[in-house]
C-alpha cells in the first residue's frame, strides 16, 4: 500500500526556492507558487501524489549558509532542527520553473497554514523531494478517489491525469460548501462533495457506493481514523488488492505532525 513513506527521497539536497505569488482558493486553502534558481534541479517523478517536504526553521536558530541539512543535523541539537511538513505538488511547470503547492489553513493552528497565510513574494522556502507512489493506472475498470482537504491536491491532479475513456467515483470531505474547488477531468467522473457542518461521514459514504464488478484502483487518504476504517472494508469486503490500493493517514485528529509520525506505524497496523 502506498503512503508518504514510500518513494523515499533518500539523501536528496534541500532546494532553496522563493515565493512568486499567492492565491486564496477558498477560505481555508491558500495556493503558493514558488520558483527561482534553487528549483533548477527539481524533477517531477510522474506520480499524481508527488510531494515535497517543506522545512520550517526554528525561530532564533542560525543555520549554515548555504543551507545544508546534513550539517544542521551534525552540528545542532535535535530541538533546533527545522520542522518538516509534507505537501503535494499540485502542479509543476518545468519550462517556467514554477512549483505549485496548496496549504490548508485553520487560523493560527499548525505550522504550514499560518506560514502560508503570511507568505509574500520573495519569502524563502526550503524544500526536499520529490517523493510519491501513486498514479492512476490505465489497465483497471474504475477509479475510486476519496479524501479530505489534505488529499484534495493529489485527487485533483489524479483527475486531470485520467483519460477520456476512464471512469471514476470521487468523494471529498470539506468543512462547508465554501471549500469546494473546481475540478477538471476528461474522465466520466461521479464527484460528490460532503460537508462536516452537515455531519457527513466519509467512511459511511464509501461503504454505500456501487463500484461495479470490474477491477478498481483506489486512492484513499486523509484523517487517519477515517483511513483505517476504510482500509479493511476496501481490502476484505470490496476485494481490492493491495497493489491497487493507495491508502494512508496524512494526519490524525488531536495529534501534532511530529506525534503522528511517531505512532503512525502502530496505529495503521
Amino acid at each position: 500500500m502506498a503512503d508518504r513513506d514510500r518513494g523515499r527521497q533518500g539523501g536528496k539536497p534541500v532546494l532553496q526556492a522563493r515565493v512568486l505569488r499567492t492565491e486564496r482558493l477558498t477560505p481555508c486553502m491558500i495556493r503558493i507558487v514558488c520558483g527561482g534558481e534553487g528549483l533548477a534541479s527539481f524533477q517531477h517523478n510522474g506520480f499524481t501524489d508527488c510531494y515535497v517536504k517543506m522545512l520550517f526553521p526554528v525561530p532564533g536558530v542560525r543555520y549554515p549558509e548555504p543551507f545544508d541539512l546534513d550539517v544542521v543535523k551534525a552540528t545542532l541539537p535535535r530541538d533546533q532542527w527545522p520542522r518538516m511538513r509534507t505537501y503535494t505538488v499540485r502542479h509543476y511547470d518545468a519550462e517556467a520553473g514554477e512549483l505549485t503547492l496548496d496549504f490548508v489553513v485553520h487560523g493560527d493552528k499548525g505550522l504550514g497554514g499560518p506560514w502560508a497565510d503570511q507568505a509574500r513574494p520573495g519569502d524563502e522556502m526550503l524544500l526536499r523531494g520529490p517523493g510519491g507512489a501513486y498514479a492512476p493506472r490505465a489497465d483497471v475498470d474504475h477509479h475510486l478517489l476519496v479524501g479530505d482537504e489534505s488529499a484534495l491536491p493529489a485527487i485533483a491532479a489524479s483527475l486531470e491525469a485520467l483519460s477520456a475513456d476512464a471512469t471514476a467515483t470521487v468523494r471529498l470531505l470539506v468543512e462547508d460548501p465554501a471549500e469546494q474547488q473546481p475540478l477538471s477531468t476528461k474522465a466520466a467522473a461521479d464527484v460528490r462533495w460532503l460537508y462536516r457542518v452537515d455531519g457527513a461521514d466519509l467512511a459511511e459514504e464509501v461503504r454505500g457506493l456501487d463500484l461495479g464488478s470490474g477491477v478498481v484502483q483506489a486512492f484513499v487518504h486523509g484523517e487517519a481514523g477515517m483511513v483505517r476504517d476504510l482500509r479493511g472494508h476496501l481490502l476484505r469486503e470490496r476485494g481490492i488488492s493491495k497493489e491497487l490500493l493507495s491508502i494512508s493517514g496524512y494526519w490524525r485528529k488531536g495529534r501534532t505532525d511530529e506525534d503522528w509520525r511517531k505512532e503512525k506505524k502502530v496505529f495503521m497496523a
